[in-house]
């Protein structure tokens, strides 16, 4: 069934990640409903709409450095490719700055 997919452990934990911050993010709206702000966003935003912002720009910037991860190797002159746990590190640290300040 899931085949078509390399399950690396880097993925696995991605993937396990997104889902406990579902999991948490409905928890906590089901306790504190969540009212509007404006942060650096353009937009007024909500808990969720700052999640979904956050996990759009975690996936974009994993792709991003999986399609860029040949290039880095060369420009810096690397033996192997930069690993993806920078990029998980990365992704999630955007993903908490999202949505504390967003």
């Amino acid at each position: 069934m899931f085949d078509w997919m390399v399950w690396t452990l880097p993925v696995a934990v991605f993937f396990a990640c997104i889902a406990l911050v579902l999991v948490g993010m409905t928890i906590w709206e089901i306790k504190s409903p969540t009212t509007t702000r404006k942060g650096f966003l353009p937009i007024a935003t909500t808990r969720g709409d700052r999640l979904f912002i956050g996990l759009l720009a975690a996936a974009y910037i994993n792709l991003v450095w999986v399609g860029l991860g040949e290039k880095l190797a060369v420009w810096f002159s690397l033996e192997q490719e930069p690993s993806v746990w920078i990029s998980f590190v990365l992704s999630m640290a955007v993903l908490v700055w999202i949505m504390r300040k967003g």
